[in-house]
């Protein structure tokens, strides 16, 4: 067993919810605005639409085809756009009231406090994300695991995003790590386990769904409590 020094969590997907507190927040959303009157047909066709351009664009994102401003000004647009409604304005206003709205949603993951509470105990832990740099400590203190982290690194604060070594080497350097002392935990192929390959950390592919994959991981787990047979 490698003598680990410390943990770099994703956040997204990994330890909080995010389909969970994305649904409960766009179903508000929906009420809120009246989006049946202004010509979205029902919230589950709007939710489709979200999950369809949010994953589109994020992968996007991911690849470096698109910045962030593309997801913040022109996600909402577009989802209102595959409901035949073309209203720029009113997009503006449903992704503010997101970007301000989502981050506060409570869900985790499914053993994500027993999880942390063991690992807090052996290690220090880390939080390693592409997500915009203004909501994940938000996301943190309403989901009540801000305590459980030494520091929050974004892409943001590093100059680069995952898969980029740098982001990695930024976060090792800045916290006094080096690449062999450390273990990955994330749930996207593309930017958690490609990453952390790219920057010579072993790393843990958390699975939940179990989808099929040929990529080469360290580890790969489908419970976040199988972490105790690793660390």
């Amino acid at each position: 067993m490698l003598a680990y020094q410390c943990v770099l969590f994703d956040l997204d997907h990994t330890l909080w919810d995010y389909e969970t507190n994305c649904e409960e927040t766009l179903k508000n959303m929906y009420r809120h605005f009246e989006l049946d009157h202004l010509g979205v047909a029902s919230f589950p066709e709007f939710l489709k639409s979200f999950i369809s351009v949010n994953n589109a664009l994020w992968d996007q994102y991911d690849r470096g085809i698109i910045q962030h401003e593309a997801i913040r000004y022109d996600r909402f647009h577009r989802i209102l756009k595959e409901s035949g409604v073309d209203d720029f304005e009113m997009s503006l206003k449903l992704s503010k009231h997101y970007m301000l709205e989502s981050p506060k949603g409570k869900n985790l993951m499914p053993q994500a406090i027993d999880t942390l509470d063991y690992l807090v105990a052996n290690y220090p832990l880390y939080i390693i994300t592409n997500g915009f740099s203004e909501i994940q400590s938000v996301k943190l203190a309403s989901s009540g695991i801000e305590k459980y982290f030494k520091r929050i690194i974004t892409s943001e604060q590093a100059g680069h995003k995952k898969p980029a070594r740098e982001i990695f080497d930024f976060a090792l350097t800045q916290n006094g790590f080096h690449s062999h002392q450390a273990i990955m935990v994330g749930d996207n192929l593309l930017t958690d386990m490609a990453g952390a390959r790219n920057a010579e950390i072993d790393h843990v592919f958390f699975n939940p769904n179990r989808i099929t994959n040929e990529e080469q991981v360290t580890y790969e787990i489908h419970g976040l409590l199988e972490l105790k047979d690793i660390l």
